[in-house]
Protein backbone atom coordinates (compact mmCIF):
# COMPACT_ATOMS: atom_id res chain seq x y z
CA UNK A 1 0.00 0.00 0.00
CA UNK A 2 1.06 3.37 -0.94
CA UNK A 3 2.04 6.15 2.24
CA UNK A 4 1.94 9.49 1.10
CA UNK A 5 5.28 11.41 2.34
CA UNK A 6 4.56 14.60 4.22
CA UNK A 7 6.23 17.70 2.74
CA UNK A 8 5.96 20.86 4.80
CA UNK A 9 7.17 22.70 1.55
CA UNK A 10 5.41 25.34 0.98
CA UNK A 11 6.20 26.01 -2.97
CA UNK A 12 5.05 21.98 -3.08
CA UNK A 13 1.36 22.78 -0.62
CA UNK A 14 0.50 25.69 -3.23
CA UNK A 15 1.18 23.77 -6.41
CA UNK A 16 -0.77 20.74 -5.25
CA UNK A 17 -3.88 23.04 -4.40
CA UNK A 18 -3.18 24.04 -8.01
CA UNK A 19 -3.28 21.06 -9.32
CA UNK A 20 -6.94 20.00 -7.42
CA UNK A 21 -8.21 23.59 -8.78
CA UNK A 22 -7.11 22.97 -12.25
CA UNK A 23 -8.24 19.40 -12.11
CA UNK A 24 -12.02 20.84 -11.18
CA UNK A 25 -11.98 23.38 -13.69
CA UNK A 26 -10.83 21.07 -16.39
CA UNK A 27 -13.91 18.95 -15.10
CA UNK A 28 -16.43 21.64 -15.23
CA UNK A 29 -15.32 22.50 -18.78
CA UNK A 30 -15.79 18.92 -20.11
CA UNK A 31 -19.28 18.81 -18.69
CA UNK A 32 -20.08 21.69 -20.42
CA UNK A 33 -18.76 20.74 -23.67
CA UNK A 34 -20.41 17.04 -23.01
CA UNK A 35 -23.51 19.34 -22.99
CA UNK A 36 -22.83 21.11 -25.21
CA UNK A 37 -21.97 18.18 -27.83
CA UNK A 38 -25.11 16.23 -26.99
CA UNK A 39 -27.56 19.51 -27.62
CA UNK A 40 -25.78 19.92 -30.98
CA UNK A 41 -26.65 16.15 -31.41
CA UNK A 42 -30.26 16.29 -30.36
CA UNK A 43 -30.59 19.77 -32.63
CA UNK A 44 -29.47 17.72 -35.67
CA UNK A 45 -31.54 14.48 -34.51
CA UNK A 46 -34.86 17.21 -34.10
CA UNK A 47 -33.80 18.37 -37.68
CA UNK A 48 -33.60 15.06 -38.84
CA UNK A 49 -36.99 14.11 -37.89
CA UNK A 50 -38.94 17.08 -39.01
CA UNK A 51 -37.22 17.61 -41.93
CA UNK A 52 -37.46 14.29 -42.94
CA UNK A 53 -41.21 13.98 -42.09
CA UNK A 54 -41.01 10.77 -40.54
CA UNK A 55 -44.54 10.20 -39.30
CA UNK A 56 -45.78 10.89 -42.62
CA UNK A 57 -43.19 8.31 -44.50
CA UNK A 58 -42.69 5.00 -42.04
CA UNK A 59 -46.39 6.00 -39.70
CA UNK A 60 -47.18 6.93 -36.26
CA UNK A 61 -44.68 4.39 -34.52
CA UNK A 62 -41.88 5.34 -36.00
CA UNK A 63 -41.02 7.00 -32.83
CA UNK A 64 -41.42 4.41 -31.09
CA UNK A 65 -39.59 2.20 -33.08
CA UNK A 66 -36.61 4.45 -33.69
CA UNK A 67 -36.33 4.95 -30.30
CA UNK A 68 -36.17 0.51 -29.78
CA UNK A 69 -33.97 0.21 -32.55
CA UNK A 70 -31.21 3.24 -31.29
CA UNK A 71 -31.08 1.41 -27.92
CA UNK A 72 -30.28 -1.92 -30.05
CA UNK A 73 -27.22 -0.33 -31.80
CA UNK A 74 -26.39 2.10 -28.24
CA UNK A 75 -27.33 0.09 -25.54
CA UNK A 76 -24.90 2.12 -23.08
CA UNK A 77 -26.85 5.49 -24.60
CA UNK A 78 -29.70 6.64 -22.18
CA UNK A 79 -31.19 9.34 -24.12
CA UNK A 80 -33.47 7.58 -26.81
CA UNK A 81 -36.51 6.76 -24.69
CA UNK A 82 -39.59 7.04 -26.51
CA UNK A 83 -40.00 10.18 -24.65
CA UNK A 84 -36.99 11.53 -24.79
CA UNK A 85 -37.33 11.24 -28.46
CA UNK A 86 -40.58 13.42 -28.19
CA UNK A 87 -38.47 16.21 -26.77
CA UNK A 88 -36.13 16.34 -29.17
CA UNK A 89 -38.54 16.75 -31.91
CA UNK A 90 -40.03 19.39 -30.00
CA UNK A 91 -36.80 20.83 -28.76
CA UNK A 92 -36.31 21.65 -32.88
CA UNK A 93 -39.62 22.77 -33.48
CA UNK A 94 -40.04 25.44 -30.40
CA UNK A 95 -36.68 27.34 -31.66
CA UNK A 96 -36.77 26.43 -35.61
CA UNK A 97 -39.27 28.94 -36.47
CA UNK A 98 -37.61 31.63 -34.53
CA UNK A 99 -34.42 30.69 -36.55
CA UNK A 100 -35.47 30.84 -39.80
CA UNK A 101 -37.90 34.55 -38.79
CA UNK A 102 -34.34 35.94 -37.30
CA UNK A 103 -31.19 34.33 -39.23
CA UNK A 104 -28.99 36.89 -38.65
CA UNK A 105 -29.26 35.68 -34.96
CA UNK A 106 -28.80 31.93 -35.94
CA UNK A 107 -25.26 31.70 -34.47
CA UNK A 108 -26.13 33.39 -31.18
CA UNK A 109 -29.38 31.35 -31.13
CA UNK A 110 -27.51 28.14 -30.72
CA UNK A 111 -24.86 29.08 -28.79
CA UNK A 112 -27.29 29.66 -26.30
CA UNK A 113 -29.46 27.09 -26.59
CA UNK A 114 -26.55 24.40 -25.90
CA UNK A 115 -25.29 26.46 -23.11
CA UNK A 116 -27.79 25.12 -20.46
CA UNK A 117 -28.40 21.67 -19.63
CA UNK A 118 -30.99 19.45 -21.44
CA UNK A 119 -33.31 18.94 -18.10
CA UNK A 120 -33.69 22.86 -18.07
CA UNK A 121 -34.79 22.61 -21.77
CA UNK A 122 -37.45 19.82 -20.86
CA UNK A 123 -39.04 21.79 -18.11
CA UNK A 124 -38.85 25.08 -20.78
CA UNK A 125 -40.59 22.77 -23.21
CA UNK A 126 -43.37 21.61 -20.52
CA UNK A 127 -43.63 25.39 -20.06
CA UNK A 128 -43.87 27.57 -23.25
CA UNK A 129 -44.43 25.13 -25.97
CA UNK A 130 -45.88 27.53 -28.24
CA UNK A 131 -43.75 30.50 -26.68
CA UNK A 132 -40.26 30.10 -28.21
CA UNK A 133 -39.55 34.06 -26.77
CA UNK A 134 -40.25 33.63 -23.41
CA UNK A 135 -38.67 30.07 -23.24
CA UNK A 136 -35.86 31.92 -24.98
CA UNK A 137 -35.95 34.71 -22.29
CA UNK A 138 -35.44 32.24 -19.38
CA UNK A 139 -32.60 30.48 -21.34
CA UNK A 140 -30.69 33.92 -21.24
CA UNK A 141 -31.89 34.28 -17.57
CA UNK A 142 -30.26 30.73 -16.65
CA UNK A 143 -27.33 31.56 -18.12
CA UNK A 144 -26.89 34.85 -16.53
CA UNK A 145 -27.87 34.14 -13.20
CA UNK A 146 -26.40 30.82 -13.11
CA UNK A 147 -29.85 29.18 -12.42
CA UNK A 148 -30.51 25.67 -11.04
CA UNK A 149 -33.46 23.87 -12.70
CA UNK A 150 -35.34 24.31 -8.96
CA UNK A 151 -34.73 27.96 -9.66
CA UNK A 152 -35.85 28.15 -13.33
CA UNK A 153 -39.27 26.76 -12.07
CA UNK A 154 -39.69 29.37 -9.10
CA UNK A 155 -39.33 32.17 -11.59
CA UNK A 156 -41.11 30.65 -13.97
CA UNK A 157 -43.57 30.23 -11.35
CA UNK A 158 -43.57 33.77 -10.37
CA UNK A 159 -44.30 35.05 -13.71
CA UNK A 160 -41.13 37.08 -14.22
CA UNK A 161 -41.37 37.22 -17.59
CA UNK A 162 -44.70 39.42 -17.21
CA UNK A 163 -42.51 41.25 -14.35
CA UNK A 164 -39.03 41.94 -15.41
CA UNK A 165 -38.92 45.33 -16.21
CA UNK A 166 -42.15 46.78 -16.05
CA UNK A 167 -41.72 48.76 -13.02
CA UNK A 168 -42.93 52.84 -13.80
CA UNK A 169 -39.87 55.10 -13.98
CA UNK A 170 -38.48 58.18 -15.29
CA UNK A 171 -35.02 56.33 -16.16
CA UNK A 172 -35.00 57.43 -19.91
CA UNK A 173 -35.41 61.47 -18.76
CA UNK A 174 -33.23 61.40 -16.14
CA UNK A 175 -30.54 58.89 -16.93
CA UNK A 176 -28.34 58.68 -20.03
CA UNK A 177 -29.89 55.98 -22.54
CA UNK A 178 -27.40 52.96 -21.91
CA UNK A 179 -28.09 53.65 -18.35
CA UNK A 180 -31.70 54.26 -18.64
CA UNK A 181 -32.17 50.95 -20.36
CA UNK A 182 -30.32 49.07 -17.68
CA UNK A 183 -31.93 50.42 -15.18
CA UNK A 184 -35.01 49.68 -16.31
CA UNK A 185 -34.27 46.21 -16.97
CA UNK A 186 -33.18 45.66 -13.45
CA UNK A 187 -36.79 46.47 -11.95
CA UNK A 188 -39.58 44.17 -11.62
CA UNK A 189 -43.42 44.96 -11.14
CA UNK A 190 -44.81 43.24 -8.62
CA UNK A 191 -41.47 41.99 -6.71
CA UNK A 192 -42.90 38.73 -5.35
CA UNK A 193 -42.29 38.34 -1.72
CA UNK A 194 -43.88 35.17 -1.24
CA UNK A 195 -40.83 33.62 0.52
CA UNK A 196 -41.50 35.48 3.55
CA UNK A 197 -44.57 34.01 4.65
CA UNK A 198 -46.31 37.20 6.02
CA UNK A 199 -50.07 37.23 6.66
CA UNK A 200 -52.39 39.43 7.39
CA UNK A 201 -52.27 42.02 9.17
CA UNK A 202 -49.15 43.27 9.44
CA UNK A 203 -46.69 46.30 9.46
CA UNK A 204 -44.37 47.95 7.87
CA UNK A 205 -41.58 46.87 10.07
CA UNK A 206 -42.79 43.23 10.30
CA UNK A 207 -41.87 43.08 6.60
CA UNK A 208 -38.78 44.76 6.16
CA UNK A 209 -37.85 42.57 9.24
CA UNK A 210 -39.06 39.32 6.93
CA UNK A 211 -37.43 40.54 3.95
CA UNK A 212 -33.82 41.11 5.66
CA UNK A 213 -34.05 37.97 7.63
CA UNK A 214 -34.29 36.27 4.27
CA UNK A 215 -32.03 38.39 2.44
CA UNK A 216 -30.48 35.83 0.16
CA UNK A 217 -33.63 35.29 -1.06
CA UNK A 218 -34.49 39.04 -1.65
CA UNK A 219 -31.49 39.40 -3.33
CA UNK A 220 -32.71 36.66 -6.00
CA UNK A 221 -35.64 38.68 -5.82
CA UNK A 222 -33.93 41.68 -6.77
CA UNK A 223 -31.47 40.27 -9.60
CA UNK A 224 -28.23 39.73 -10.41
CA UNK A 225 -25.48 42.07 -9.30
CA UNK A 226 -27.00 43.52 -5.92
CA UNK A 227 -24.95 44.27 -3.05
CA UNK A 228 -26.97 44.90 0.32
CA UNK A 229 -25.29 47.42 2.37
CA UNK A 230 -28.00 47.67 5.13
CA UNK A 231 -31.39 48.82 6.57
CA UNK A 232 -31.75 51.81 8.18
CA UNK A 233 -28.85 52.98 6.72
CA UNK A 234 -27.72 55.62 8.50
CA UNK A 235 -26.56 59.38 6.72
CA UNK A 236 -25.75 62.38 8.30
CA UNK A 237 -27.24 65.04 6.36
CA UNK A 238 -26.63 68.66 8.07
CA UNK A 239 -27.76 68.61 11.63
CA UNK A 240 -30.15 65.94 11.02
CA UNK A 241 -29.83 62.01 10.86
CA UNK A 242 -31.83 60.36 8.35
CA UNK A 243 -32.41 56.38 8.34
CA UNK A 244 -32.65 54.49 4.49
CA UNK A 245 -35.39 51.71 5.04
CA UNK A 246 -32.36 49.67 2.42
CA UNK A 247 -29.36 50.25 0.48
CA UNK A 248 -27.71 48.63 -2.22
CA UNK A 249 -25.36 48.87 -4.37
CA UNK A 250 -26.00 47.03 -8.17
CA UNK A 251 -22.17 45.96 -10.16
CA UNK A 252 -23.57 46.19 -13.17
CA UNK A 253 -24.90 49.74 -13.11
CA UNK A 254 -22.17 50.97 -11.09
CA UNK A 255 -24.41 53.06 -8.41
CA UNK A 256 -26.06 53.05 -5.18
CA UNK A 257 -30.01 51.81 -5.12
CA UNK A 258 -32.40 52.89 -2.41
CA UNK A 259 -34.99 50.93 -1.86
CA UNK A 260 -38.11 51.91 0.40
CA UNK A 261 -41.04 49.75 0.97
CA UNK A 262 -44.41 50.82 1.78
CA UNK A 263 -47.41 49.15 3.16
CA UNK A 264 -49.66 51.56 2.31
CA UNK A 265 -50.88 52.13 -1.31
CA UNK A 266 -48.44 55.18 -3.43
CA UNK A 267 -49.13 58.74 -2.25
CA UNK A 268 -46.36 61.63 -3.72
CA UNK A 269 -45.38 61.85 -0.32
CA UNK A 270 -43.48 58.73 -0.37
CA UNK A 271 -41.73 59.68 -3.88
CA UNK A 272 -40.70 63.25 -1.97
CA UNK A 273 -38.68 61.60 1.06
CA UNK A 274 -37.33 58.43 -1.89
CA UNK A 275 -36.10 61.45 -4.03
CA UNK A 276 -34.26 63.27 -0.95
CA UNK A 277 -32.58 59.98 0.09
CA UNK A 278 -31.27 59.47 -3.48
CA UNK A 279 -29.75 63.41 -3.45
CA UNK A 280 -27.90 62.83 -0.20
CA UNK A 281 -26.82 59.31 -1.09
CA UNK A 282 -25.28 61.09 -4.04
CA UNK A 283 -23.91 63.84 -2.10
CA UNK A 284 -22.52 61.49 0.85
CA UNK A 285 -21.59 58.69 -0.67
CA UNK A 286 -21.20 58.68 -4.11
CA UNK A 287 -17.50 58.38 -5.36
CA UNK A 288 -15.87 58.90 -9.09
CA UNK A 289 -16.83 56.34 -11.33
CA UNK A 290 -20.10 55.42 -10.09
CA UNK A 291 -23.08 56.59 -12.02
CA UNK A 292 -26.04 58.08 -10.25
CA UNK A 293 -27.89 56.90 -7.44
CA UNK A 294 -31.32 55.18 -8.41
CA UNK A 295 -34.22 55.25 -6.05
CA UNK A 296 -36.89 52.66 -6.26
CA UNK A 297 -40.14 53.03 -4.49
CA UNK A 298 -41.91 48.79 -3.37
CA UNK A 299 -45.71 50.05 -2.47
CA UNK A 300 -48.81 47.61 -1.60
CA UNK A 301 -50.53 49.21 -4.32
CA UNK A 302 -50.32 52.01 -6.86
CA UNK A 303 -52.38 53.90 -9.87
CA UNK A 304 -50.20 54.07 -12.54
CA UNK A 305 -51.67 56.78 -13.88
CA UNK A 306 -50.96 59.07 -11.12
CA UNK A 307 -47.49 56.59 -10.29
CA UNK A 308 -46.40 58.71 -13.82
CA UNK A 309 -47.59 61.97 -13.10
CA UNK A 310 -45.85 62.13 -10.19
CA UNK A 311 -42.38 60.41 -11.48
CA UNK A 312 -43.01 63.40 -14.02
CA UNK A 313 -42.56 66.26 -10.90
CA UNK A 314 -39.27 65.02 -9.81
CA UNK A 315 -35.62 65.47 -11.10
CA UNK A 316 -34.28 62.49 -9.63
CA UNK A 317 -33.88 58.78 -11.42
CA UNK A 318 -36.64 57.05 -9.65
CA UNK A 319 -38.74 53.89 -9.90
CA UNK A 320 -42.70 53.09 -8.55
CA UNK A 321 -43.64 49.09 -7.95
CA UNK A 322 -46.04 47.01 -5.77
CA UNK A 323 -45.06 43.94 -4.37
CA UNK A 324 -47.37 40.74 -4.07
CA UNK A 325 -47.46 38.12 -1.02
CA UNK A 326 -48.03 34.20 -1.56
CA UNK A 327 -51.76 33.87 -1.73
CA UNK A 328 -51.38 30.57 -0.11
CA UNK A 329 -51.44 31.60 3.25
CA UNK A 330 -54.82 32.44 5.07
CA UNK A 331 -55.44 35.13 7.22
CA UNK A 332 -53.95 35.51 10.60
CA UNK A 333 -53.01 37.32 13.58
CA UNK A 334 -49.14 37.45 12.79
CA UNK A 335 -46.67 37.50 10.73
CA UNK A 336 -44.81 33.99 10.27
CA UNK A 337 -45.58 30.31 8.72
CA UNK A 338 -48.18 27.96 10.17
CA UNK A 339 -46.49 25.98 13.05
CA UNK A 340 -45.97 22.42 12.54
CA UNK A 341 -48.31 22.04 15.64
CA UNK A 342 -51.08 24.04 13.22
CA UNK A 343 -50.51 21.52 10.84
CA UNK A 344 -50.99 18.56 12.82
CA UNK A 345 -54.14 19.84 14.17
CA UNK A 346 -55.66 21.12 10.69
CA UNK A 347 -54.52 17.52 9.63
CA UNK A 348 -56.62 15.62 12.58
CA UNK A 349 -59.48 17.57 11.88
CA UNK A 350 -59.43 16.78 7.95
CA UNK A 351 -59.13 13.22 9.18
CA UNK A 352 -62.07 13.32 11.79
CA UNK A 353 -64.53 15.08 9.07
CA UNK A 354 -63.61 12.35 6.45
CA UNK A 355 -64.46 9.64 9.22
Amino acid sequence: MNKSISILDKDYTQWVHKLSKRYHQSQIKAAVQVNEEMLRFYWELGKDMMEMHIENKWGDKIIKNLSIDLQKLIPDAQCFSRTNLYYIKKFFLLYSEMKATVPQVEGQLLKDLFSIPWGHHKLLIDKFSNSPQKALFYIHQTITNGWSRAMLLNFIDTNLYEREGKAITNFTRTLPTVTSNLAKEITKDPYCFDFIGLRNPYNERQLKDALIANIEKFLIELGKGFAYMGREFRLEVGKTEQFLDMLFYNVSLRCYVVIEVKTTEFTPAHLGQLGAYVVAVDHLLRKDGDNKTIGLLVCKTKDNVFAKYALEASSQPLGISEYELSKLYPTKVEGTIPSIAEIEANLSELETHKQ
